[in-house]
């Protein structure tokens, strides 16, 4: 085992909404580098994981650390600030502003950690020129492709030089051709060494973009395997 210090460790986590547990007793180490699929039946607890790693939902026991920081234990103000900062997250629906522009989306992110607004639209367009979509600054969703939405999206979640990046369902609202592309796009950034946690329903995704497969079932991990990349 590698002695880097991983950069998601949860231990013994627990999360109860009612009666229900959505998450019991999972422990899961993520180290830099590693790109991550979860997956498993709906209702298996992947999005309460998810969540968990993000800081926005807190467990009701155990322990959940990111990029050194104890995220169980943070106020909502510092995990505000600790997303912004430390994570990039991507959704099924991209999550983009429609009253905005293409590289005014991505330059958001940047500017919402301080980011005074020239310095942020150059590495938006910077990394929207790296995406492919350059081209597309100064279009605004609405008449964008769904695989040119996600690469918006893409590139405001690597605005801030995230530890991780979270992927929800990366593909999920997208044609193959477009999906192709999104994976195309994942596997790329983790052979430069970002490191991945992607919940999917996916196979396809998992075994393109992943090198472990991390199964849910009832809120428990009930495997883990070494994926061979396809």
């Amino acid at each position: 085992m590698t002695t880097e210090r991983p950069v998601v460790r949860l231990d013994g986590v627990r999360k109860e909404y009612g009666e229900t547990a959505a998450l019991d007793g999972v422990s899961l180490e993520i180290y830099p580098g590693e790109a991550v699929a979860v997956m498993g039946p709906s209702g298996c607890g992947k999005s309460t994981l998810l969540n968990m790693i993000a800081g926005l939902d807190r467990p009701t026991a155990g322990t959940v650390e990111v990029h050194g920081e104890r995220l169980d234990t943070m106020t909502e103000t510092g995990l505000a600030l600790f997303r912004r900062h430390h994570l990039g997250m991507i959704f099924q629906f991209f999550n983009l502003l429609d009253d905005l522009p293409a590289l005014d989306n991505v330059a958001l992110a940047a500017q919402l950690t301080g980011s005074k607004a020239g310095p942020a639209r150059e590495r938006a367009l910077e990394l929207l020129g790296e995406l492919g979509i350059a081209d597309r600054r100064n279009v605004y969703p609405a008449a964008l492709s769904g695989g040119e939405r996600q690469r918006v999206a893409v590139a405001r979640a690597l605005m801030n030089r995230p530890a991780l990046l979270l992927a929800d369902e990366p593909t999920g609202a997208l044609d193959s051709k477009a999906g192709d592309q999104v994976m195309d796009l994942l596997l790329d950034l983790n052979q430069i060494g970002q490191t991945l946690l992607i919940v999917t329903h996916d196979e396809r995704l998992a075994h393109r973009c992943a090198s472990r497969l991390v199964e849910l079932g009832d809120g428990k991990v009930v495997r883990e395997s070494a994926l061979e990349r396809l």
